[in-house]
């Protein structure tokens, strides 16, 4: 039996998705939808910093096991991977997709269906990776998934740099937002990703998400429902600035935030040319981030080893 009690099933029977996308779109004409403001005309298929047009283009969609735990359970998160990024780290991760645009342009009726397959296969939610270029792309798409049956969670996973106002767009529509808390530091963020603002933006932005659904909420089963799930990359010679970023999400955000503090990284891209990020980070720098994250006073704090849970 198909529930509505999802609240963007609500949003869609009582007309406010489609008023969102409205608005979404007419945010694209002189494009404002995130911090960089292009003001270019994207409904026309002319293409800014995101070098993203009128169509989201998707590099790939399946069942991704490799996500946090409350994420993932049994069955795995629908990952969607959307091609391009409004941020272009220097070092990203995903270097092929973000940078090099991998992937093919879709219609809204083919993102949707992508969405009703992952929901069909089993998956516990909709996981977007990249998307905030894309707003009114997803919004357009997830009317047709409604229609078509569509009600597990929605996970919005951005690198951070979002405005709040396309944020607000999404109230009511995102059930777990799961950003990227990059940089501490102005400078190191200017220089990797072409974003003094980062901070600021960044903090701005997860204030708001946590607004909208509140600290992370895990059913009995293990599975993360509603709420905000942060994850800090840790980087060599301190450039992520790990201490500020910790305690502005304990004392601003919530001390009860769920936070990934990430070992992984690893120079990819550009990062490999550049001597002050080209290395894997040590022991030692991955076990300050974890006690900064504790003198901090957050006490969900996930880690490649376990969940840690500090008094």
């Amino acid at each position: 039996m198909i529930t509505n009690s999802r609240p963007y099933r609500r949003l869609y029977h009582d007309g406010a998705l489609s008023a969102r996308l409205t608005t979404s779109l007419e945010l694209m004409k002189r494009c404002k939808l995130c911090p960089r403001e292009c003001g270019i005309d994207r409904l026309s298929g002319e293409t800014g910093f995101c070098r993203t047009g009128r169509r989201a283009r998707i590099a790939s969609y399946h069942a991704h096991f490799g996500e946090e735990a409350p994420l993932v359970g049994r069955h795995g998160s629908g990952t969607i991977f959307i091609s391009h990024c409004n941020l272009l780290c220097s070092f990203c991760q995903n270097f092929e997709i973000s940078h090099l645009g991998e992937g093919r342009e879709v219609k809204p009726e083919h993102l949707a269906a992508m969405m009703v397959q992952l929901q069909e296969e089993g998956c516990h939610n909709i996981n977007f990776v990249t998307p905030t270029h894309v707003v009114p792309q997803i919004i357009e798409s997830l009317i047709i998934a409604v229609e078509q049956g569509l009600t597990i969670p929605l996970v919005y996973n951005s690198g951070g740099y979002d405005k709040v106002e396309t944020l607000k767009l999404l109230d009511g529509i995102v059930d777990i937002y799961m950003p990227d808390f990059k940089f501490g530091n102005s400078s190191w963020a200017g220089e990797f990703c072409s974003a003094m603002d980062y901070f600021d933006v960044a903090s701005a932005a997860i204030t708001e998400m946590h607004r909208q659904v509140g600290d992370l909420e895990i059913g009995e089963d293990g599975i993360a429902t509603r709420g905000l799930l942060v994850r800090h990359l840790v980087m060599p010679n301190g450039v992520a600035d790990t201490e500020k970023i910790m305690t502005f999400i304990a004392t601003e955000i919530s001390p009860h935030t769920y936070v990934n503090v990430m070992d992984q990284y690893h120079p990819c891209g550009h990062a490999r040319e550049d001597g002050r990020i080209n290395r894997r980070i040590s022991p030692a720098e991955y076990t300050q981030a974890l006690g900064a994250a504790r003198d901090a006073g957050l006490t969900r704090l996930d880690s490649p080893l376990r969940l840690f849970r500090w008094r």
